[in-house]
């Protein structure tokens, strides 16, 4: 299994309203669909407009939300990142953000 988590910073034209509606009701439906039985699971996190809970670190966090997406295995991320859809799913999701990145993660369970 393989785990890749994108980060994305929404676009400063947008709304963070108008930011969770696209991701959630428009982008996340497209990728499910585009990548079909290749993607195993997707998750989409997207921040509170307010942290007020105790142990706030000095600096805020610099993204608005992350998608996690597992794969069961390079190949078949490799294959869904390399759809002909890839390029267009990329267009639209740079209109959207300011800034994206993504991080390719091995999942450790402390408590499952």
């Amino acid at each position: 299994m393989i785990k890749v988590v994108w980060f994305l910073k929404k676009a400063k034209h947008l709304s963070m309203e108008e930011f969770r509606y696209w991701w959630i009701n428009e982008h996340a439906p497209q990728v499910a669909s585009k990548q079909g039985a290749m993607l195993r699971r997707y998750i989409v996190n997207i921040r509170h407009d307010n942290d007020n809970l105790p142990g706030l670190p000095e600096s805020l966090f610099d993204w608005d939300g992350m998608a996690e997406e597992w794969f069961s295995s390079t190949e078949a991320a490799r294959a869904a990142f390399s759809l002909p859809s890839a390029l267009e799913t990329r267009a639209d999701v740079m209109q959207h953000v300011d800034k994206i990145s993504r991080c390719i993660v091995d999942e450790h369970y402390i408590i499952e």
